[in-house]
């Protein structure tokens, strides 16, 4: 009972818990952060820094239809995923458990550390931020590719106004692919440090959340918003908040652009790297016009089941329309 307690009140109280990019100290680093880049673009276009501000915190961001839908999508996602889906998702632990397990079984039992303590921190710290960022691109860019999981992952692309919440507006599905797609690579990343740490793994942490994790949900937060904060050059290395709104476009030029999380590399590779060169205005959404149908709680939970099973039935028509 306590643990059901515990699930059901945490969206409520998930300012508290620094394994959240909305845990209170991550939130206000990211508020000092658009404000400063509030008053510097003000300035670049002539507006003063309260008519900017202003305009940030229009109701026409805050409390349109599509972001009260978030704010009700955060909360009753928060407990059904908590009560229902969580257990499904890989968990980063076990599955390292699982692959020391595998080396230890394949290449014998490893009684010796194979680096210093130091250094096999900061070695564990950057290659599980690398392998736990892929994970979750693989998964994410998946569903862009997939017309079946694009049903799922629609959903989060519906929003047509950003805010923080916007990142918890996903359905189950798409949730528990991009949970257990970091979780899987992180996994076997920790496994590896696992077993050439002969078992003495210390995972460097920041407020008990991996220190990269924690560096990158410090400006999380931006992604989805309007502050429009990009990196430039580095927009070749990682994703800005300015990238990954530009992944919310409706406009056809932008569509499954910006899949990564942090690192750029991935899009690099995939080719669906977009960066701009100069600030872009564009409708965000699943088209150029408002869709008020996704932002009712029946559309999000049961319309892309019901698309995604349509496509099933009809590939399976054509299928054996197709056979002598």
């Amino acid at each position: 009972m306590d643990e059901i307690t515990t699930i059901v009140t945490r969206p409520f109280i998930e300012f508290m818990y620094p394994d959240t990019r909305l845990y209170w100290l991550f939130m206000l680093i990211s508020l000092l952060i658009a404000i400063g880049v509030i008053m510097i673009t003000a300035r670049s276009a002539g507006l003063s820094p309260q008519v900017a501000l202003k305009q940030q915190l229009s109701a026409k961001i805050w409390w349109n239809a599509s972001a009260r839908a978030d704010y009700k999508y955060y909360l009753l996602n928060g407990i059904l995923y908590g009560l229902a889906f969580a257990p499904f998702v890989l968990a980063s632990a076990e599955v390292g458990i699982w692959v020391e397990n595998l080396a230890a079984d394949i290449f014998g039992p490893q009684d010796e550390p194979m680096f210093s303590a130091l250094a096999f921190r900061i070695a564990y710290t950057i290659c599980f931020f690398i392998a736990f960022d892929f994970g979750q691109f693989l998964s994410h860019w998946v569903q862009h590719q997939s017309n079946f999981l694009w049903q799922f992952h629609k959903v989060h692309h519906s929003a047509e106004c950003l805010n923080p919440l916007t990142a918890f507006r996903g359905h189950p599905v798409d949730l528990l692919l991009v949970g257990s797609g970091g979780n899987l690579f992180g996994g076997i990343m920790t496994g590896i440090f696992f077993y050439i740490s002969a078992g003495q793994v210390t995972i460097y942490t920041f407020l008990g959340t991996q220190l990269l994790v924690a560096v990158f949900n410090m400006i999380g937060n931006l992604r989805h918003t309007h502050v429009w904060l990009d990196y430039g050059r580095l927009g070749y290395i990682f994703i800005s908040p300015a990238q990954h709104q530009i992944h919310h476009s409706a406009l056809p030029r932008h569509f499954n652009k910006n899949c990564g999380f942090a690192l750029a590399i991935w899009d690099w590779i995939f080719g669906t790297l977009y960066v701009p060169k100069n600030r872009e205005t564009f409708p965000m959404g699943l088209t150029t016009e408002p869709d008020p149908t996704w932002h009712t709680m029946t559309q999000f939970y049961w319309r892309p089941i019901n698309l995604a099973y349509n496509l099933v039935k009809d590939g399976v028509t054509k299928y054996r329309n197709k056979q002598p």
